[in-house]
């Protein structure tokens, strides 16, 4: 099935990156799209008035197989994330962020998605190496 004639879910839709990339979809007519953020759209950094814009918690089994029901290909960028820094200073919600990966993507398996993209916008180096740019030297 060619992507724009695709219905398509994009997991942290709210979020900088996914926010973008539904408007992205949308403005090269590639698919319907829904967008699942588990915040309130108050604090979304944008919606895309065209997408079906829905809440989901993604860190729940239940809500990732709600969320793939009907799609034929998920982009799952949802995760809690937040900078330098971020994952030496919240540990266990970086944690939290690897059952809501498995949960899409068992969800997506079971609903029959064709496709899944996943990409992790976390950022991966130690607060020793932020300090000094010997390491990748």
């Amino acid at each position: 099935m060619p992507i724009r004639d695709a219905h398509l879910l994009v997991c942290g839709a709210g979020g900088f990156i996914g926010g973008y990339l539904v408007n992205k979809l949308f403005c090269r007519g590639r698919g319907q799209c829904s967008g699942g953020r588990y915040q309130a759209f108050d604090d979304w950094h944008q919606k895309n008035p065209a997408a079906d814009n829905r809440i989901f918690d993604l860190q729940l089994r239940e809500s990732c197989l709600e969320a793939a029901k009907g799609i034929d290909g998920v982009f799952q960028l949802a995760a809690d994330m937040g900078g330098m820094g971020f994952i030496e200073n919240n540990k266990a919600l970086c944690m939290l962020s690897v059952l809501t990966s498995t949960h899409m993507l068992v969800a997506a398996r079971e609903a029959g998605v064709k496709r899944l993209f996943y990409s992790s916008s976390a950022c991966v180096y130690n607060a020793k190496s932020r300090r000094s740019t010997k390491w990748f030297l």
